[in-house]
């Protein structure tokens, strides 16, 4: 209605003004300065051809597109339509190569040097805002995609699960049960595991009591519960003492969002395959 009417508002406007009564009628103009003088000569007619033949397009799109309400035009076109149709050329083109990539092994994809670049499009695509263009990680907070050590596990089912569906983990600060002596303690034994300093047989008992249960007794960590190893010193949150104080006695949250919505299934079996080669 709203469209309807401007249009209808615009063509009487226009009308009015070149054709209208009084269109041709001119007052004498008062002077100014002795020469100064109103200009009177109205808009030229080209300005109405064009706005006409603007109307007159203007009514004909409306007619053949939607734009009136819940009409869909003559043409029924919409954008949903078409990007349904270029999905099913897409499907139609490159189902062939789709389903190889699907049915290939892991180690034969990591033969393919052209499905290895696809992978690393979609990696840098999707994934190096926070894990970096190389997969290296970034600003101590996003992991190493590299090395051969997975918070949540390396197995190919393990990272496709991890990109498909997300992880959150949750490590507790422990410096209210523990206190400032507590976390320094359990710092210090936690680097002798990993071959930094000397034991600390304060720490070791504090360890047992409250980290064992998800790190395990010996600090080598459950790819189930997503904690880490704490023996190979690769410490996502950084190696000093500082750091592991801090992780420690406040705690830390890190959420890997999930992917599975975004990416489909042949773009995630690629990034598996790009992740698990041996240098991606």
């Amino acid at each position: 209605m709203l469209t309807v009417s401007s249009l209808g508002g615009l063509a009487w406007f226009v009308l009015s003004l070149y054709f209208g009564k009084g269109a041709s009628d001119h007052e004498e103009s008062p002077v100014w300065d002795e020469t100064l003088t109103e200009g009177e000569h109205p808009a030229p007619m080209w300005w109405f051809w064009t706005i006409l033949a603007a109307l007159v397009f203007s009514v004909i799109y409306l007619m053949l597109y939607p734009g009136l309400g819940s009409s869909a035009g003559l043409l029924e076109w919409s954008q949903g339509h078409d990007i349904e149709r270029s999905q099913a050329r897409y499907e139609e083109h490159f189902a062939g190569r789709r389903s190889a990539v699907l049915d290939a092994s892991f180690p034969a994809l990591h033969a393919d040097e052209q499905a290895m670049a696809s992978a690393r499009r979609v990696f840098r695509e999707h994934c190096a805002a926070c894990h970096g263009r190389d997969a290296e990680g970034q600003a101590s907070v996003f992991p190493n995609l590299t090395d051969a050590i997975w918070q949540w596990g390396g197995e190919t089912a393990q990272i496709e699960q991890s990109i498909v569906a997300g992880r959150v983990a949750v490590m507790p600060g422990w410096a209210d049960a523990v206190g400032d002596t507590g976390v320094d303690q359990i710092t210090a034994h936690v680097q002798s595991m990993a071959g930094i300093g000397a034991a600390n047989a304060q720490g070791a008992e504090l360890f047992l009591m409250y980290c064992a249960a998800c790190h395990g007794p010996e600090g080598k960590g459950n790819a189930l519960l997503g904690a880490p190893d704490l023996t190979d010193r690769v410490w996502h949150y950084g190696s000093g003492s500082a750091e592991l104080r801090h992780s420690i006695g406040v705690g830390r949250q890190g959420e890997m969002p999930a992917f599975g919505e975004r990416l489909d299934a042949v773009q995630v079996r690629l990034l598996v395959a790009w992740l698990t080669r041996a240098n991606p």
